[in-house]
């Protein structure tokens, strides 16, 4: 069996059940006037990993492997958006509110849109959530089952929110998830290392993490 160089030990690589997710690379998460600026974000972090997370979107495309896209949006009456998500962190536009692009994080708005560096081709997967985690109130499981996928590498932002939740969720659904280190960021840099931390603990307790490089390595000669 192939393996991935990871930490906090070798990732076991089954090429037919492993598909890539990357989380909500959005506008409204990494331009100004966003939401994340509104929440006085650097959102400066956030494209700063876009060429690494273009690198591993292409590596899997190149290699023949899934990739899915998730993008943290809402519906225009924003029926499933709790008032307490749209009132949390006392933000100068909240959720729903017109912005520099459309309505922030509703369906549809030009704001919500995955980065134009980073979007979806025709065939691949996208998934819109209304929550953190991506299998929340979404038809990912069902996606994964019917391709036959077990094993998630996963990219995207923030790493301590919703890429986390993400494999939290995943974890307790059985799914073996590798997280690649330069193809993930949070605003805050400390946030970043303590999740990378808390999830390969304890024997990779929620996941394992990866070099980029590595990665691509191994689904290229798989």
């Amino acid at each position: 069996m192939a393996e991935i160089k990871a930490q906090p030990f070798a990732f076991p690589f089954r090429r037919q059940e492993i598909a890539l997710v990357v989380i909500d690379m959005q506008r409204d998460f990494a331009e100004p006037g966003g939401f994340g600026a509104s929440l006085g974000n650097d959102v400066g972090r956030i494209t700063r990993i876009v060429p690494d997370v273009k690198r591993l979107i292409q590596g899997f495309r190149d290699a023949g492997l899934p990739v899915i896209h998730t993008m943290e949006c809402h519906r225009p009456d924003l029926s499933d958006l709790p008032v307490a998500k749209r009132n949390r962190g006392k933000p100068s536009l909240r959720i729903g509110d017109e912005g520099p692009m459309g309505r922030i994080l509703i369906a549809g708005e030009p704001g919500t849109a995955i980065l134009p560096e980073l979007a979806p081709i025709d065939g691949e997967v996208v998934i819109e959530k209304p929550g953190k985690g991506a299998f929340y109130a979404t038809e990912l499981g069902n996606v994964l089952r019917e391709k036959g996928i077990t094993q998630l590498v996963l990219a995207g932002v923030t790493t301590e929110v919703c890429v986390q939740t993400t494999m939290r969720e995943a974890n307790d659904r059985g799914y073996e998830c590798l997280l690649c280190e330069q193809a993930t960021e949070s605003y805050f840099p400390e946030f970043k290392e303590a999740a990378i931390t808390m999830i390969r603990a304890q024997g990779a307790i929620v996941g394992w993490t990866a070099d980029i490089d590595d990665i691509l390595e191994t689904i290229s000669h798989a």
